[in-house]
């Protein structure tokens, strides 16, 4: 039992928050990189943080930059780390928009504690229910508190958080909010919902409880209701792994909680 939480906004294509956006693109285009031979130091443990400055809601700029990557044993002297830092800065400034790198370049780090030689479970062991908010929505929505990691999809810390997800990501695809969270509550042994709560954050164009109303009609919110409408009793979790459970892209059986078709059903009853 507990409390999920999904979210979506506009802020991206994926129509997820932007700051965790650009870390995952920042992050995947070094990954791409190593595996194409383009740099030949760089190892597989890495993550990104992205600080953004927001004007009337809207991301304008970023004013904090963030890499910590792992590299091989012929970047660990003052030269090495130098070229580390020059190939980041590609990195940053082709995956960023056009003028949005910070003003302080003091304000862009990489391997701020200094070498990173050691990666992995060999350098951070215990990963299981760990990273919550990278998984999820890097700090932009809330959080019922439940991993995802080590649980099959008959557990609605899971199933539940995903299903939030897809209703919140077709609510701002079908154009009835700019910004949206879905809550849903469980208690062991009772299948519906104890509660479904739509918050659209002042930026609906239709009222909140319009939409608490006809979500339940769209898709049965009981834990067998969500594994069959988004066809989770399958092996498709292995790509999980690595850059957040959502705003991927829907591909076949693959992150089916990312697809927006229920978005003409929402106008229909809504629009």
């Amino acid at each position: 039992q507990g409390i999920m939480f999904g979210f979506a906004c506009d802020e991206t294509p994926d129509l997820m928050p932007a700051t965790l956006y650009y870390s995952h693109r920042i992050l995947e285009k070094m990954a791409a990189d190593r595996h194409a031979r383009v740099v030949d130091f760089l190892e597989p443990d890495a993550k990104s943080q992205v600080t953004l400055k927001f004007e009337n809601g809207v991301p304008t700029g970023a004013t904090a930059l963030v890499v910590s990557t792992q590299h091989t044993k012929a970047l660990s002297n003052d030269a090495g780390q130098k070229r580390l830092r020059d190939y980041v800065m590609t990195v940053f400034e082709e995956v960023l928009p056009n003028g949005w790198m910070p003003a302080n370049q003091d304000h862009i780090y990489v391997n701020p504690t200094g070498l990173f030689e050691i990666g992995g479970p060999d350098g951070d062991a215990g990963l299981t229910g760990r990273k919550i908010i990278v998984d999820t929505y890097g700090g932009a929505a809330p959080h019922g508190g439940g991993a995802f990691s080590g649980k099959d999809p008959t557990k609605v810390d899971r199933s539940a958080a995903y299903i939030s997800r897809y209703l919140a990501k077709n609510v701002v695809a079908a154009g009835l909010a700019k910004r949206c969270t879905i809550q849903l509550s469980y208690a062991i042994g009772i299948a519906e919902p104890l509660s479904l709560y739509v918050d659209t954050h002042g930026t609906g164009t239709v009222d909140e409880a319009k939409i608490e109303s006809v979500l339940p009609k769209l898709v049965r919110l009981t834990p067998k209701g969500i594994r069959t409408h988004l066809g989770m009793n399958k092996a498709i979790y292995q790509p999980t792994a690595a850059y957040g459970h959502f705003g991927r892209k829907a591909d076949g059986d693959f992150f089916t909680w990312e697809r927006t078709d229920l978005v003409d059903a929402l106008k229909g009853e809504l629009g």
